[in-house]
């Protein structure tokens, strides 16, 4: 992550409980890092332990807490449940979770089997819920708290060789304004975060030829690739007071694509 000192600083999130789902690289890596140098107390839940192991090594010499890593395979949602429950003992309550988990993986309409579109809506929208609904009661008792979800452009501009995918990142749109009306009354915010084409070590590794790079800049205002970080910083203000008006919207990080 770039440092920290030239960008905003929120006391409101020193000291709070926060939970990132896919913590343990990618924009999620960088959700983790933002909030530990906001002081913030963070547990990630991530199924790749090596990953989970080396960020929290990393974060040992950090200014903040060192956050937590549970292993966790969030399409198992009774597993998902009961982590959340342990996470829940640990700090007492949830203030902030950040619904990051995703999987991208290319796939064309006539390879869509029931299993497969069963485990990618699993992966990429059913946890987002339940882990939600796990941490509502404690943000209920409370009367306040902010849930972010991260959705993608991928549902708004043509997009092709992920129809599943596309299909679970437009219903996490509806799911965050249901959720914002419904929990509002408790002074929770809910809102939603749509990534473009975010320069992730994942996305390096598999899909930036440089053909889509091209593709990309070509379609975006800003021609360079957009850094997980500052996605993170998105994540931070949208949970911080400073936002505390704010619910019930979807912002697009993207340079300018959409």
């Amino acid at each position: 992550m770039e440092s920290a000192g030239r960008f905003a600083t929120y006391p409101s999130l020193q000291d709070r409980a926060v939970v990132v789902t896919g913590g343990a690289s990618g924009i999620g890596e960088a959700i983790v890092e933002a909030f530990v140098m906001q002081k913030a107390k963070v547990a990630f839940l991530d199924i790749d332990d090596d990953a989970g192991r080396k960020l929290t090594g990393r974060l040992t010499a950090a200014e903040g807490p060192v956050p937590a890593h549970y292993h966790c395979d969030l399409t198992n949602t009774s597993a998902v449940q009961s982590i959340m429950q342990t996470v829940l003992q640990r700090f007492g309550t949830v203030d902030v979770l950040v619904n990051n988990a995703g999987n991208d993986t290319r796939h064309k309409v006539a390879e869509v089997t029931p299993e497969f579109w069963d485990k990618t809506i699993a992966v990429n929208l059913k946890h987002q819920f339940f882990v939600s609904q796990a941490v509502i009661p404690s943000m209920q008792k409370a009367q306040r708290g902010a849930i972010i979800n991260i959705s993608s452009i991928g549902w708004v501009i043509p997009s092709i060789s992920q129809v599943v995918y596309v299909t679970a990142k437009a219903a996490i749109v509806g799911l965050t304004r249901t959720l914002a009306h419904e929990l509002g009354p408790d002074n929770i915010r809910v809102n939603c975060i749509m990534p473009g084409a975010i320069l992730t070590d994942r996305q390096q590794r598999l899909w930036l030829t440089e053909e889509y790079k091209a593709q990309v800049l070509a379609n975006q205002a800003l021609k360079r690739m957009i850094m997980p970080d500052e996605v993170a910083r998105l994540a931070l203000f949208l949970a911080a007071d400073d936002s505390s008006a704010i619910t019930n919207q979807s912002y697009v990080i993207d340079g300018g694509w959409v």
